[in-house]
């Protein structure tokens, strides 16, 4: 148990003020709202890696009170549901350890919970807030087609021939009734995991660390369960009105964490060969469309697994309440 003192919990604060003012910006600078809105998860990720729970909760409190004071209640919880607490629960769960003899290993090893249960558990999270933020703004035919109405007047106002008939309208609202979820969702898991990523190598470069910094591209693989859950977001879409937004929404998330992991296992297969730079390269260039992006997306489909990272007892003070 984490002893409550005043140097943790200012750590947390100063955090949450951080993560606080790079929500304002997005707010301000609207080129840049998504890179800083998920920039504001980072804070929280380095003191709840670096310090701990307590000090990720008093993070997350004080930007959510930041937040209601600044623009509104419900402003403090959109923050709190898609940025602050999912970057608390990845950090929580990132410090799970407990014995590896428990699991059949070594008696003076520690084993951390499972990447790839933390990346599952991202996709739930987030597509449980994507769902959650829908209900709350009345996402649903109705805004889709005002969006879309909106888009195509826009656009005809600078020429009256990019104006599609009514049929094609009529598709294009369809489309995004499921598209805008699917890329809200994908976008977010993405890039949450990043931020996850780039907290984990700073504490690590900092020395207060307690899970080992493991390698990415050979431990970054989806639970086997995922598959089921994706699956099941597809058949979703195809039974329509609420069940295809809902499936739609589990499809952009699971589906994201099946592309990072694809993206990993690239990484590790393209290890040490001669082809790998360009082949590298062309494959995040033509992540921007979507057939290319089926490819690592098959590939973290095909090559799922749980992979359990160990460390020396001495190192892993943490209080290891769960399984990995």
């Amino acid at each position: 148990m984490q002893k409550l003192d005043g140097k943790l919990l200012m750590t947390g604060v100063l955090a949450g003020i951080t993560a606080a003012l790079l929500v304002l910006g997005a707010t301000a600078q609207p080129s840049l709202a998504s890179i800083l809105y998920a920039a504001s998860a980072l804070p929280v990720l380095i003191v709840g890696l670096g310090w701990g729970n307590l000090a990720s909760i008093a993070a997350i409190v004080t930007a959510a009170a930041l937040g209601a004071v600044s623009v509104s209640p419900m402003f403090a919880i959109g923050m709190a549901l898609f940025t602050l607490a999912p970057a608390g629960w990845l950090a929580h769960l990132a410090s799970l350890a407990r014995p590896a003899s428990e699991i059949g290993g070594p008696d003076n090893l520690m084993a951390w919970y499972p990447l790839s249960d933390i990346l599952l558990q991202l996709c739930a999270f987030v597509a449980a807030a994507v769902i959650l933020l829908g209900i709350i703004i009345g996402f649903g035919p109705e805004l889709t087609s005002q969006l879309v109405d909106a888009l195509t007047t826009a656009m005809s106002t600078q020429d009256p021939a990019m104006l599609p008939d009514p049929a094609a309208l009529e598709q294009l609202k369809r489309t995004m009734l499921l598209l805008l979820p699917i890329i809200q969702g994908g976008t977010w898991v993405i890039l949450l995991f990043t931020m996850y990523y780039i907290a984990m190598r700073v504490v690590s470069a900092s020395g207060r660390a307690q899970r080992p910094r493991e390698d990415i591209p050979s431990a970054l693989r989806m639970n086997r369960n995922a598959v089921f859950i994706f699956l099941a977001g597809i058949l979703a879409c195809f039974a329509g009105g609420v069940p295809a937004m809902i499936g739609a929404t589990v499809c952009g998330t699971f589906g994201a964490g099946f592309l990072i992991s694809g993206f990993a296992s690239l990484h590790l297969r393209s290890r040490g060969k001669d082809w790998r730079l360009p082949v590298l390269v062309l494959a995040y260039l033509s992540a921007i469309m979507l057939l290319p992006l089926l490819i690592p997306l098959i590939i973290g489909l095909a090559d799922t697994r749980r992979a359990v990272a160990l460390t020396p007892a001495q190192r892993a003070d943490t209080p290891h309440d769960d399984q990995p």
